[in-house]
């Protein structure tokens, strides 16, 4: 999994009013926990391009004060009409011990469904996985190759080495589904 560094600088006074003045100054009031201490301290907001603003999953190294700590995106809240990001919640990682993280889910090959005609419904754009931090890949990939017309992949069906799949086992990431065109061809068949 990609990291990204973050730097910031602990909040001398913890509140609205101070929350409010930090963010006039183009900073993002944060807060990281789960390990030995929690931590309230703001970063520029220009530094969570590229971890909030991209459809890839990665870990933070949060730096402040002399202290780095990697960290993996717990919540972020924005505002309701401007959509300005107002606050971060950071979950320290601690060695050893699993964490629970959204994985992108990408769909690979060809399915022989498709190209009859069948139509494909991709139903999920992330997966929830539990493992150790050096274990959770970027993504999980699904190889549609042998999925015919009505058949699917479910989360039963996906196998990541060292990672559990926290999901219900029986909900369904990817179906090739009848479209009209294959159906009014059986049923002309059929006619014939």
């Amino acid at each position: 999994m990609k990291s990204v560094s973050i730097s910031g600088s602990l909040r001398e006074n913890v509140g609205k009013r101070d929350a409010k003045a930090q963010r006039a100054q183009g900073l993002v009031p944060c807060v990281i926990y789960g390990g030995k201490q929690q931590y309230q301290f703001v970063v520029d907001q220009r530094q969570f391009k590229d971890l909030i603003y991209t459809p890839e999953v990665k870990y933070a190294q949060v730096e402040f004060d002399g202290k780095k700590f990697n960290a993996i995106l717990q919540e972020a809240q924005f505002h309701p009409v401007t959509d300005k990001l107002l606050h971060v919640d950071f979950l320290e990682v601690v060695e050893n011990k699993p964490i629970t993280i959204d994985i992108p889910v990408k769909v690979t090959g060809t399915s022989p469904g498709v190209l009859r005609g069948g139509k494909l419904a991709k139903k999920v754009r992330k997966l929830k996985v539990r493992g150790l931090l050096e274990n959770v890949p970027e993504y999980i990939e699904l190889s549609i190759n042998g999925l015919e017309i009505n058949d699917s992949i479910r989360v039963s069906d996906v196998n990541v080495p060292n990672i559990t799949v926290v999901d219900n086992p029986g909900k369904i990431l990817v179906s090739v589904l009848t479209s009209r065109n294959v159906s009014e061809a059986t049923t002309e068949e059929a006619a014939e």
